[in-house]
């Protein structure tokens, strides 16, 4: 009689596959080369963050600054996004939430897939295996927003900046990125806007 051999899940399978590729992760990469990859999407992500918001990161709107100011603290509260600090007379507000707000979690997961060929294409210039690896990691972080506001010809400017910070060590041990992905910041922005043209709508009128 020939013993079968038992067949494990298919889950179990792939988490024994995933822990032997972080073994082999752990020893063919040093902690110096991990970090030159994190490094390069840095430095990556950060020239198309800064061309993003270049390009749709401020907005100017017929209103009063104290009506922009009301519409940027209104509009994060409905993102869910908790005010850390605030200024009415420098015309500043901070918040944060935790990753992936103001992204839903479906809303992240759209963006990590568009993002992590560009992810692993920048990975694969230093290293091979860690590349099967590395992903987004939204647990651990918040995302931090800024708006201000400031007069200028014609009605009131709106600017956004963002940022992540880390709360909790990566699960991955990969070192922390600066920058959010490219298409979650387009994501981001498109949600904010949306959220304080709602707010003008509501509230503000013209004779």
């Amino acid at each position: 009689m020939i013993a079968q051999k038992p067949l494990g899940s298919g889950k179990l399978r792939l988490a024994a596959l995933w822990a032997a590729l972080a073994m082999l992760m752990t020893g063919c990469a040093t902690q110096p080369t991990i970090i030159d990859i994190i490094k390069d999407v840095n430095a990556e992500f950060k020239a198309e963050y800064e061309a993003i918001l270049a390009k749709d990161g401020t907005r100017v709107y017929k209103v009063t600054r104290s009506e922009a100011y009301d519409a940027i603290r209104v509009s994060m509260a409905r993102l869910r996004m908790t005010v850390e600090s605030q200024d009415p007379v420098l015309g500043y507000v901070n918040v944060f939430a935790d990753a992936p707000l103001p992204l839903s979690a479906d809303e992240w997961s759209e963006a990590a897939r568009a993002d992590l060929p560009k992810l692993q294409e920048i990975c694969r210039r230093r290293a091979f295996i860690e590349c099967f690896l590395i992903r987004f990691e939204p647990e651990g972080l918040q995302s931090t927003i800024t708006g201000t506001v400031f007069e200028v010809k014609g009605g009131t400017a709106i600017s956004f900046t963002a940022r992540m910070r880390e709360v909790a060590p990566p699960k991955s041990g990969f070192p922390r990125r600066e920058y959010l992905p490219p298409t979650a910041v387009r994501m981001a922005l498109a949600k904010i806007w949306s959220e304080i043209e709602r707010e003008f709508k509501a509230t503000v009128r013209r004779p």
